[in-house]
């Protein structure tokens, strides 16, 4: 088990976070105990279905193994360092690491869906030369505790309806913590969510992403962007391991027109892919695969030239796939007010702890 450090009143310990852990896993704790087998399902039963954030309220656990648990384990659970809040009703949260990096999430409201985008690592190590997080470097994986209680600690955690691993970092860069937060969240004696819920985000890390395939009915999204090979591997050096083309054919192996859903993300920029020749050989890449499109306006980052494309050339691309039977959306534009791009809230945070 995997320690971190509970960071409370500004005051580190370190002990062993329960929230994350499977029901397996509660079950090893308490037989190293001595407890009975049955208060590892207590357990899971106070960390996901009543929330509980101190072993105190765990009333139906005896006090001494409470003060047995407490000395080596603790809940997990902490609040955002840090928010940020759009006129739009998007919140972008903030929170601390066991070694004192931060992490963003983002909620974002939408009529009667409520999404929380939750990161899985601490900065990233794929390089995209478009992306906030990827020029922060990478900084380690975040472990179970640490993704789920961003689903978990946020005020607005009971109201959410779909949780997307689309922050910081790669998820199939942390394919082992992922997929047993999907297990939490899925499982009966977890959150007992439906997989359907659920959106994981990949620039088509291919060993992992087809683990998640096959261990989960996640929804899936593919980050895309180029649908040419050299121009993909600039902008995404991941394409040298990992071919846009070798992903798709992975992808035409599953069915995605049921109990999943393939969504392909293309962030657009002026002059470089919004014209109707990489239309058309976006809708050649997925002629096989049974999926839609989201076209992204490009958050401008510090220090980048790209431009994000113009509205006209956004529609017309939308509509040249749409008319060659690909479905395509133009995904509307959230929280531009507030530091909008994965990673910047955390980097102006950090550049104002440095200054003081």
């Amino acid at each position: 088990m995997q320690k971190m450090e509970k960071i409370e009143n500004n005051v580190a310990t370190t002990l062993t976070p329960l929230l994350g852990m499977t029901l397996a896993q509660l079950q090893e704790v308490v037989k190293n105990l001595g407890m009975p087998r049955f208060t590892a399902t207590q357990l899971a039963e106070w960390l996901y279905t009543h929330r509980a954030s101190d072993f105190e309220e765990m009333n139906n656990i005896s006090k001494n193994n409470r003060r047995k648990l407490a000395s080596l384990y603790t809940v997990g659970r902490y609040a955002p360092m840090h928010e940020q809040r759009s006129i739009d009703g998007t919140v972008k949260y903030l929170f601390a690491t066991s070694d004192g990096k931060a992490v963003e999430s983002v909620y974002i409201p939408d009529g009667d869906r409520a999404t929380l985008c939750i990161s899985s690592q601490k900065g990233c190590r794929m390089g995209c030369t478009f992306c906030m997080t990827g020029r922060q470097g990478f900084h380690g994986n975040l472990t179970p505790a640490e993704i789920i209680n961003q689903i978990m600690s946020i005020p607005e955690t009971e109201t959410l309806t779909n949780v997307v691993f689309m922050g910081m970092g790669e998820p199939m860069d942390n394919a082992d913590a992922v997929l047993q937060v999907i297990d939490v969240l899925t499982a009966k004696w977890g959150l007992a969510w439906s997989p359907k819920r659920i959106t994981v985000s990949s620039i088509g890390k291919m060993p992992e992403l087809r683990r998640l395939l096959d261990e989960t009915s996640v929804h899936i999204a593919i980050s895309v962007h180029s649908p040419y090979h050299t121009e993909r591997e600039q902008l995404m050096p991941v394409e040298r391991a990992f071919a846009v083309t070798d992903v798709m054919k992975l992808l035409s192996n599953y069915d995605f027109a049921h109990q999943r859903r393939l969504s392909v993300e293309y962030i657009m920029w002026e002059g470089l892919n919004d014209d109707a020749m990489h239309a058309d050989a976006l809708a050649k890449l997925l002629r096989h695969v049974d999926s839609r499109v989201n076209l992204i306006r490009f958050h401008a980052i510090p220090g980048s030239s790209l431009r994000t494309s113009n509205e006209a050339n956004m529609v017309a691309f939308r509509d040249r796939l749409n008319s060659q039977g690909i479905i395509c959306t133009i995904r509307r534009s959230r929280g531009e007010d507030i530091f909008a791009a994965c990673g910047m809230l955390a980097g102006k945070v950090k550049d104002k702890n440095q200054n003081q």
